[in-house]
């Protein structure tokens, strides 16, 4: 095999898109596009991430999915079995077995399904970082005291897995 001939694989990463997922005057329901924003600045020189968020839900995810290798996902959750900033790590495989969480979340593993069924470019590797909320349903812009407090070391989790 000749030099001109071997690709490295970090010549061409995978494709991963950074999806993040809220209501944004939903308080804590807005933590997914908080993580997500906050990220952009730092991922922008890792032409490979693409980070994008987003309100849409359900069949709409689709289109924001196909074409990509990876996709790491942020979304809020409450399962009150979690204290609020705690992060729920799911892959694809674990979607079938999560109780009705979130209306966005609920539907990712559906999403999936019918984009490769579609014979479509859908993401092969899929993280999820569900995000325990107390309250995702008081309108505001701000976010509750304790999710505030755990956003840094969510963000930087949500970057180690980029």
């Amino acid at each position: 095999m000749t030099p001109a001939a071997f690709q490295s694989p970090l010549a061409n990463p995978p494709r991963v898109l950074l999806l993040g997922l809220g209501n944004d005057i939903l308080t804590d329901d807005a933590i997914g596009l908080r993580v997500v924003a906050a990220l952009r600045e730092r991922v922008r020189d890792k032409k490979h991430v693409t980070a994008v968020e987003t309100a849409e839900m359900g069949l709409s995810l689709l289109d924001f999915m196909v074409g990509f290798d990876r996709l790491v996902l942020v979304d809020a959750v409450q399962t009150c079995q979690a204290k609020p900033g705690f992060v729920h790590e799911i892959s694809a495989e674990d979607l079938s077995s999560q109780p009705a969480l979130s209306p966005h979340f609920l539907g990712v593993g559906e999403v999936l399904a019918l984009g490769r069924q579609l014979g479509l470019s859908m993401p092969r590797e899929v993280k999820i970082f569900a995000i325990e909320v107390g309250d995702p349903f008081t309108v505001g812009t701000e976010l509750s005291p304790e999710l505030k407090a755990a956003l840094p070391g969510i963000i930087h989790r949500v970057e180690a897995a980029l």
